[in-house]
């Protein structure tokens, strides 16, 4: 039979727990060989997250290999390219939890090549853990990263300094690269960044067990890491981060995914708007408007999956009834009235390329956004963020595969949408090769939209 490592929850504390706990969204990213395999194993092994055959599996797998320890980082080596690589290739989602919260980790690559799947993984993200090998100090690709991370305004930010067994657990070694990840941080204008030192393949750091574990060796030869360092573990830390003020208090946002009508003898007359609440809350009685067309009404009733609701707030699947059969459907975007999105013809903002091929000017394309897609005209690629350097350079040809850069399309429709500091759900937009139907860029729109 298979059962989980660890002792399970007590069943009569498991409801009070499922109240207590929040989700977060975590991405992980870092060079290749700076050990985040091993890191998202040892999470998953010292959370109890993996199942008592899997264990045995590696542990088998560990000694075929010759290895004397567990390999943790084969827990996360998905794909047979992968493993033969000893590379992560693709975003893959991991789960596990704590008795104060669930986690959703995205583990992404760290070639370079790869960039465009960081940034799919870190869309979505509420936090990053950002790895940096304490030997080899903040690398171009680290900046990359960091750079992709403040792109996508991901609100939370801890750089895990791994490796601090192979120096040692040097303060001095720790306090420089920190002092590195700060200021590259600061030239991109990120705020809540911090670094701690941790080993991945020991554990030391990475969980309170393992922190308790090194300082408390009663016979003194234990880890050093306890000797300077007194702040959380990796995992404290990211149990820690408040993201309580998420879209929940923004202005009401719902792009339109289709229309219900269902025209049966009990729904005659029923006409509904469908989607997913991407900020903000909504009641019956609210007055909304449609965007672009700025047709408004007033809510008479919110159907969800469990039945009708007073309230309805970000997150929350709804059919949304109106007073007026005004002319919405898909490709609306559904705001409060009081707060209008920015309707425009013209989108500008800062984009990660995702194409093999290079942007070309005049460049027809398709925008999405939400759930509304619209043609457009690339406009010249204007200037290129310089990872090196962390500074924008005058573009040459173009955008290039993994190149951040400042990008403008020219709309044939008007479209609804928010700047990308304002709310990243509704702020940003995928452009697309018409052709191909393959994705070109993600652009993330700011002031310069008109």
């Amino acid at each position: 039979m298979t059962t989980t490592l660890g002792a399970a929850a007590d069943a009569a504390e498991a409801p009070a727990l499922a109240d207590v706990r929040s989700q977060l969204r975590l991405v992980v990213a870092g060079s290749v060989d700076d050990g985040k395999s091993t890191l998202v194993g040892r999470l998953l092994y010292d959370t109890k997250s993996i199942l008592a055959d899997q264990y045995e599996a590696i542990e088998e797998a560990s000694r075929r290999r010759g290895s004397g320890d567990v390999d943790l980082a084969l827990l996360t080596d998905g794909l047979r390219a992968e493993r033969e690589q000893g590379i992560t290739i693709d975003v893959a989602y991991r789960y596990f939890s704590t008795s104060r919260r669930s986690f959703v980790l995205a583990d992404t690559p760290g070639h370079t090549q790869y960039t465009r799947n960081t940034v799919t993984g870190a869309s979505t993200a509420q936090a990053a853990i950002v790895l940096v090998d304490a030997r080899q100090g903040v690398l171009a690709q680290t900046r990359r990263h960091l750079a992709v991370l403040a792109l996508l305004r991901v609100p939370h930010v801890v750089v895990a300094v791994n490796k601090m067994d192979l120096v040692g657990w040097d303060q001095g070694t720790f306090d420089a690269v920190a002092a590195d990840v700060a200021a590259a941080a600061a030239a991109l204008g990120m705020g809540d960044v911090r670094s701690l030192p941790v080993s991945a393949l020991t554990g030391q750091n990475v969980t309170p067990d393992a922190v308790r574990a090194g300082v408390g060796d009663a016979a003194g030869v234990g880890d050093a890491a306890g000797d300077w360092y007194a702040g959380p573990s990796l995992l404290e830390a990211v149990e820690e981060l408040d993201v309580s003020h998420d879209d929940a208090d923004a202005p009401f946002r719902m792009p339109v995914q289709l229309v219900v009508r269902p025209r049966t003898s009990e729904h005659r007359d029923y006409r509904g708007l469908a989607g997913r609440v991407a900020a903000g809350r909504l009641a019956v009685g609210d007055a909304i408007t449609a965007w672009p067309s700025g047709l408004t009404s007033q809510v008479t009733g919110l159907d969800t999956p469990t039945g009708p609701a007073a309230t309805v707030e970000a997150g929350d699947a709804v059919t949304v009834l109106l007073a007026d059969e005004i002319d919405a459907g898909r490709g609306q975007l559904l705001a409060a009235a009081d707060a209008p999105p920015l309707v425009t013809s013209r989108l500008e903002g800062t984009a990660c390329w995702l194409a093999e091929r290079p942007s070309a000017p005049r460049q027809r394309v398709l925008v999405k956004a939400g759930t509304a897609t619209v043609r457009g005209l690339l406009d010249p690629v204007a200037e290129v963020w310089d990872v090196d350097e962390q500074r924008w350079l005058p573009a040459g040809s173009g955008a290039a595969l993994n190149d951040i850069a400042r990008l403008s399309v020219t709309l044939a429709e008007p479209l609804a949408v928010d700047r990308y500091a304002e709310s990243r759900w509704t702020g940003g937009a995928l452009v697309i090769d018409p052709a191909s139907g393959a994705t070109l860029a993600a652009l993330m729109i700011d002031d310069g939209a008109s």
